[in-house]
């Protein structure tokens, strides 16, 4: 499934489809999916936008782990849907080294229109400085 996953989204994106690493595949093999084939196809499109090359190194759980707080042995404390929405662009920002709009950028994975996303930035109170 990850491969089909991976081959629709390279043409999509009009990349070269990038090979799957040992290690990737035994995170995908290892992880528990909680959230089932869409989880798995949301985690295969972000590996594509955020693989540089030709090969997907690792593959990036920590946001379906985090959606699956059962899965974590950590304690995690309870946020508003806005905290979690900050944090996540956050997150997408740091990945994407601050950059919103084009090819790589915060809004193509986030996958919301380059005005959305900066209203939620000034909404939520987000620097422009990404470290």
């Amino acid at each position: 499934m990850a491969n089909h996953f991976i081959k629709v989204y390279s043409e999509k994106l009009g990349r070269k489809a990038p090979i799957i690493s040992d290690f990737a595949l035994r995170q995908i093999i290892n992880y528990n999916w909680p959230g089932n084939i869409r989880e798995l196809e949301h985690v295969m499109r972000r590996a594509i936008l955020l693989t540089e090359g030709n090969t997907i190194k690792e593959i990036e759980l920590s946001m379906s782990a985090k959606m699956h707080p059962e899965q974590t042995s950590e304690s995690f404390s309870i946020k508003t849907i806005l905290e979690n929405e900050r944090d996540y662009i956050l997150y997408i920002l740091k990945k994407c080294n601050g950059k919103i709009s084009g090819a790589g950028g915060a809004t193509e994975i986030l996958d919301i229109h380059p005005s959305t996303l900066n209203s939620k930035i000034k909404k939520l109170e987000i620097k422009r400085e990404i470290s």
